[in-house]
């Protein structure tokens, strides 16, 4: 019995040692595999990690397995951040990372805060975001505020190379101009863009052309334009503060108001022929008209001279009427015929009595 107790505590013994060691053996795997993952990760952003930290960027190895998770670029993070703090900025990895998940540029920013501080520009990192978050490209702002800009007026692009305008004295002016600009960051926002500089710059050039009493005036001074159109403020609401106007070329075209005058004069010559022809038109009716009561009058003499026989005719039933009277009636009207015809002018060439003989 001893025996057999015996064996069965060993038998025991054995199964837990057995049990023991499946535990020990599982949690030795769990363990190398938490290892193989972290050495994994840290594999991944050693580099990263050790650029941060010899750059002082204040960066940590959770903060970039955060970053992976949260689908971010740790590399453009890292950078950005390096970048900053070496220029001397004040830009946490939190505000890199969300402007970068708003899908703003965080080089570009970085890089036109760097720009604008080494250009005592006062920009700040909120206004820098909204202005790459609204489309701006915050870096070309940066540079044309340090740089102005020449903007060619009018665009080259919309197929036109001068602005044309006329003088008082009809006289047509081509002008091209070139407008220097400088970005204004306050106004950035919000503010009104290079088409609409270009647009109140042509809009002021023909403006004054047109205010100039006479073509030479322009020609003599050409500066005279850029003046006025300075005096009028046309950068008011806009992205950009206008430095200065040049004329770049004026000449003369055509004359407009003699090619006018002459299409007036053509449109006018037109009217009155029409109105000739409505007149002539007018006045062939009115002749046939009178054609026509001329004709109808004459019916009426015809109707009336035939009721001259049926009067005498009746004078003579009545007795009113003689028969020396008839006679004297007939000669007379037969006298005033002969003193028609006798009065009536000869045609030309015609003898005067071709039965003569000294006429032969």
């Amino acid at each position: 019995m001893n025996i057999l107790a015996t064996m069965l505590a060993a038998e025991g013994a054995s199964v837990e040692t057995s049990a023991w060691t499946v535990i020990f053996w599982g949690v030795l795997a769990l363990v190398g595999l938490v290892l193989i993952i972290l050495f994994a990760i840290f594999a991944r952003f050693i580099k990263l990690w050790a650029q941060a930290y010899f750059a002082n960027a204040g960066v940590r190895m959770v903060e970039l397995f955060g970053m992976a998770m949260r689908k971010v670029d740790p590399q453009v993070i890292v950078m950005g951040k390096i970048r900053a703090i070496q220029a001397g900025l004040n830009v946490t990895t939190r505000d890199l990372e969300c402007h970068y998940l708003s899908g703003g540029h965080v080089p570009s920013v970085i890089t036109a805060l760097i720009a604008a501080n080494r250009a005592n520009i006062d920009l700040s990192w909120k206004t820098a975001t909204a202005i790459d978050l609204a489309g701006r490209d915050i870096l070309d702002a940066v540079q044309t505020s340090v740089n102005p800009k020449v903007i060619d007026c009018p665009n080259p692009k919309s197929g036109r190379s001068t602005i044309d305008a006329v003088a008082k004295d009809g006289i047509q002016v081509k002008a091209k101009a070139r407008v220097t600009v400088r970005a204004n960051i306050e106004r950035l926002i919000g503010g009104a863009t290079e088409e609409t500089i270009i647009a109140r710059v042509g809009e002021g050039i023909v403006t004054t052309i047109g205010s100039s009493d006479s073509y030479k005036t322009v020609l003599e001074n050409p500066d005279t334009i850029s003046q006025r159109v300075l005096e009028k403020g046309l950068d008011a609401g806009t992205a950009f503060s206008i430095l200065s106007i040049d004329i770049a070329d004026v000449d003369v075209g055509e004359n407009i108001g003699a090619k006018l005058q002459a299409d007036q004069a053509e449109a006018d010559k037109r009217r009155f022929q029409a109105e000739a022809e409505k007149r002539r038109a007018m006045a062939l009716a009115r002749e046939q008209e009178m054609v026509a009561q001329v004709q109808e009058n004459r019916a009426k003499v015809v109707l009336a001279e035939a009721e001259i026989p049926l009067a005498i005719a009746e004078s003579f039933r009545s007795g009113h009427l003689g028969i020396m009277d008839y006679y004297r009636l007939k000669n007379i009207q037969a006298d005033t015929s002969m003193r028609e015809s006798i009065g009536k002018p000869r045609p030309a060439g015609q003898q005067e009595n071709p039965g003569r003989p000294e006429n032969k």
